[in-house]
């Protein structure tokens, strides 16, 4: 594999730290990385579904006015979450433009 220019790593790498820490990792890498259309699109699907995630994480923390049900959603959401990046993670790091139902078409619409 030929090195990402905006970021001096290997496409799959750079493509996978996209992940990492969410839509912060999406967010610089998709800033960093100008020409290198693997690495954007998983930058974006990150920024697109971590930044839901989080607003979502938000809304659950307001139900935890609720007892219980905010406490059981944001659990099962945060497992739902690590099970997710682990996922992506290891697609990206396989070279594989792995794509999230209706979220991966707007990744790719949205990095070009």
């Amino acid at each position: 594999m030929s090195q990402s220019s905006g970021t001096n790593l290997e496409p799959n790498v750079a493509g996978a730290l996209s992940y990492l820490f969410g839509w912060i990792t999406g967010l610089i890498f998709f800033l960093l990385e100008k020409d290198d259309d693997f690495v954007r699109f998983h930058a974006m699907q990150s920024i697109i579904v971590f930044g839901a995630w989080t607003v979502l994480q938000i809304l659950f923390y307001i139900f935890w006015l609720v007892p219980y049900l905010g406490v059981i959603l944001s659990w099962l959401w945060w497992v739902v979450a690590i099970v997710l990046v682990i996922i992506l993670v290891i697609k990206a790091y396989q070279g594989e433009r792995f794509k999230l139902p209706v979220i991966g078409d707007l990744a790719e619409k949205w990095s070009q």
